[in-house]
C-alpha cells in the first residue's frame, strides 16, 4: 500500500489556490512553514509576511500561489482529508465483511497519525494538530456557501460519503447514516481537543480512547 500511496498526487480544489503549491520548490516550502508557523502560533496569529520572513521570500511572492491566508488554510484542510481518504480506500479496499470495513475507516480517522515519508515536505503529525484546532475557521465564515458552491470542500464531503456508504453496507435500513458520518469525523476532532486541554469533560485519555468510543457508539446504534 505505501508503494502504491508513493505514485498518487494529493489533489485539492483548484479554485483554493492561484498557482499550485507542488508545481514548485518555493511552493512546497510555503506548504512546509506554513504548516509549523500555523502549529506554533495558532492561524489568528498567522501571516504571510511572518511566513515570508522565514522562508526568505516576499510576502507578495505568496500571494502568488495564495490570495488568503483563508485560502491556505482551506489548501491545507483539503489535503489532509485527502490523504485520510486515500488511507481510508486502501486500507478497507480488501476487506470483504462490511462491520469489519466499517470499524477500520472509523479507526482511521479517529487514530494517532503519524508522519508519512511519502510526503517530505508536510508533516502530516503538525498538519493534524492544526485540523484539530483550526479545522472549523476554514468552514465557519460569511463565505461558506459560495465556497461550498465553488467545490472548495469537495474533498471533506467525498470523505464523509465514503463513510457514510459504509455504515448503509452495515445497516442499509438506518435513517442517519450521512449524520452519523459526519459526526464521527467532526466527532474525533473534537475529542482530540478536548482529551488536550480539557480532560475532566471528556473520558477519552488516551487517542485509544476516541477510537473505542466512536466505534463502540456507531455498532450499538446500527444494532
Amino acid at each position: 500500500m505505501k508503494n502504491l500511496l508513493a505514485t498518487l498526487k494529493i489533489t485539492v480544489p483548484e479554485k483554493i489556490f492561484l498557482k499550485d503549491p507542488e508545481t514548485s520548490d518555493l511552493g512546497k516550502k510555503i506548504i512546509e512553514h506554513s504548516i509549523i508557523l500555523i502549529d506554533q502560533i495558532g492561524f489568528d496569529n498567522f501571516t504571510f509576511k511572518k511566513l515570508g520572513t522565514i522562508i526568505g521570500s516576499n510576502e507578495s511572492s505568496i500571494y502568488r500561489y495564495f490570495e488568503s491566508k483563508h485560502k491556505l488554510l482551506l489548501y491545507l484542510t483539503s489535503w489532509y482529508w485527502a490523504w485520510i481518504e486515500y488511507q481510508m480506500v486502501f486500507e478497507t479496499y480488501s476487506i470483504a465483511h462490511n462491520q469489519e470495513k466499517l470499524l477500520k475507516a472509523i479507526d482511521i480517522v479517529t487514530r494517532t497519525v503519524k508522519e508519512d515519508s511519502n510526503y517530505s515536505h508536510i508533516n502530516e503529525v503538525l498538519l493534524n494538530r492544526i485540523i484539530i484546532n483550526e479545522n472549523s475557521k476554514s468552514f465557519l465564515t460569511k463565505e461558506v456557501d459560495q465556497e461550498n458552491k465553488d467545490g472548495y470542500f469537495m474533498v471533506y464531503k467525498r470523505l464523509v460519503y465514503r463513510l457514510k456508504d459504509m455504515i448503509l453496507e452495515v445497516t442499509s435500513d438506518y435513517k442517519y447514516a450521512s449524520s452519523l458520518a459526519s459526526n464521527i469525523i467532526e466527532g474525533s476532532l473534537y475529542q482530540h481537543f478536548l482529551k488536550d486541554h480539557f480532560t475532566s469533560i471528556t473520558d477519552c485519555k488516551q487517542t485509544d480512547d476516541i477510537t473505542t468510543f466512536f466505534s463502540q457508539l456507531t455498532i450499538n446504534l446500527l444494532k
